[in-house]
């Protein structure tokens, strides 16, 4: 998959290329919006998952927690279930979990500096009001362009906006960019997704970039007031040896959606490429404001990109992750919706500086009838109990605990018609300690000599959310046909004494029409 921002959305949208982002061409492209109750009647649309009513929507954008609110938004297309007319929607929680949508916060301002699409951005509190960065496209000359193959070609600046609103439904956008233009002596490939934090006296800010011919980079700012900015080095680039070495070498990647954080003693940089988002820990020299990574890895191996973070209530790291489609253009189109949050993960670090995440334990307040394993020797019995279990409308959560002996053994994942392919497949082969596989992929994983595999699913409509020992996520979307749902059930392969345990819980909708009002 190429790595550029248009190409990674090119792929997505199963086109050579994406739609013109002239607002000229809106009258021709804005798709008939289906109505409420065909939307809501979808099987395949996920009912504990956030999403807009409808539309397209991709990366999270600035979530906040605010004046005793989580405020989410994110890039959304007011015209229909496809990329483009980049607007901020905008959606309030009390917990994480139970969405109600706001009015959209932005939208392209014409003649602006943001004329042809508002792009991802950040958001943080400036004496007592929330003030967000984020990035304005417009078009111009290819000379002037940082994404030269857009049609027509666009200049991406830094924008400001500012609100003062309890709700953040109201913003005074500033008329000017902050950061008019990447640095002159740099020949980038891009420049976007603005991501500020305070350190002492400074504002400090990454940029998303990518140096011509040398591949993805972030770029460091700093500033005393949010509106002023100085550059001053290449923050992080790859390295084809070391902790920042991944895939193939592109010489025209960006790094995309960068963010850097403290988690205990460890700094953490996080960014999106090459249709992944990868992480960086190490540690930060605060003279020269050098990242010096030590270890690297991948935050979700599947359907996750464009990630953000936050902070919650508690003070924990929370990240967000834009869940993409994966079938065909024409089908998400007429399904009228396309895109979707994943759940809140929080973060830590491990005493080596390895990441480790978990869905944040508010989630599990959804949790409903449970089925378990009753206790038994009998092989046969076993299986049976496991076989009959059925997670209603594919909305439940299952978390297995496997033992890691001689034998290998597998977790099938399949919707209820027996014929039809497996949803899921996860398994581990006793040749290969280290590692489990999803879907026949090997994962890395780091465990005890002792310790047991553990598989902590959340399936919901069309998504599957994986993770193992909280070292390793997978995202997998899966698509049925027919006009209902079905239920989603379990086979296990091998013996089932290698099971130490298995709860599966039904998943209460997050609202009473899946339109998440």
């Amino acid at each position: 998959m190429k790595t550029r921002r248009r190409d990674f959305l090119a792929a997505l949208l199963g086109s050579a290329a994406l739609p013109t982002l002239n607002p000229l061409s809106r009258a021709e492209t804005v798709a008939e919006p289906l109505p409420p109750a065909a939307l809501a009647s979808d099987p395949r649309r996920p009912q504990y998952h956030f999403l807009p009513a409808a539309n397209w929507m991709n990366d999270p954008n600035g979530p906040i927690y605010w004046n005793g609110n989580y405020h989410m938004f994110y890039q959304y297309n007011p015209d229909g279930a496809y990329w483009g007319n980049m607007h901020w929607g905008h959606a309030v929680s009390p917990d994480m979990v139970h969405w109600r949508h706001l009015p959209i916060a932005f939208a392209p301002t014409p003649g602006g500096p943001d004329a042809n699409g508002c792009f991802t951005g950040t958001a943080v509190v400036q004496d007592g009001r929330v003030t967000v960065l984020y990035t304005g496209v417009q078009a111009t000359s290819l000379d002037q362009a940082t994404i030269k193959d857009a049609v027509p070609p666009l200049r991406e600046t830094q924008c400001l906006a500012v609100s003062g609103d309890p709700m953040l439904e109201t913003w005074r956008k500033a008329p000017a960019p902050v950061i008019a233009a990447p640095p002159p002596q740099l020949q980038v490939n891009g420049f976007r997704d603005p991501s500020p934090w305070r350190q002492g006296e400074w504002w400090y800010l990454v940029t998303a970039s990518g140096r011509a011919n040398e591949g993805g980079a972030v770029l460091l700012y700093r500033s005393k007031d949010l509106r002023h900015w100085e550059y001053m080095h290449v923050f992080a680039c790859r390295d084809r040896s070391g902790a920042a070495a991944f895939d193939s070498f592109d010489p025209w990647e960006v790094w995309e959606c960068p963010e850097f954080f403290a988690l205990g003693e460890w700094r953490v940089l996080i960014f999106s490429a090459a249709g992944k988002t990868w992480w960086q820990s190490g540690k930060l020299d605060e003279e020269t404001m050098t990242f010096h990574p030590e270890q690297a890895g991948i935050l979700d191996y599947g359907s996750f990109y464009a990630a953000k973070t936050q902070l919650d209530k508690e003070g924990n790291r929370v990240v967000w992750g834009w869940i993409a489609e994966t079938r065909p253009l024409a089908e998400y189109k007429a399904a009228g919706w396309a895109g979707l949050m994943s759940l809140p993960r929080i973060l830590t670090v491990a005493g080596d500086g390895r990441l480790r995440f978990r869905v944040a334990a508010v989630v599990h307040q959804l949790r409903t009838r449970e089925q378990n394993l009753e206790g038994s020797s009998e092989e046969d019995q076993i299986r049976r109990q496991v076989e009959a279990i059925r997670v209603p409308g594919c909305s439940g959560e299952i978390l297995c605990a496997a033992r890691r002996g001689s034998e290998p053994f597998e977790l099938v994942l399949r919707g209820a018609e027996t014929d039809r392919s497996p949803w899921l497949t996860i398994t581990y082969d006793p040749l290969h300690p280290a590692q489990a596989a999803v879907d026949a992929r090997p994962i890395p994983l780091e465990l005890g000599e002792n310790e047991n595999l553990e598989i902590h699913l959340y399936a919901d409509g069309s998504v599957m959310e994986l993770f193992l020992n909280g070292q390793a996520a997978f995202v997998k979307r899966f698509y049925y046909e027919g006009g209902h749902a079905q239920d989603l059930r379990l086979n296990w392969v091998g013996s089932t004494a290698s099971m130490a345990g298995l709860s599966v819980w039904e998943m209460t909708p997050i609202s009473p029409n899946k339109l998440t009002s």
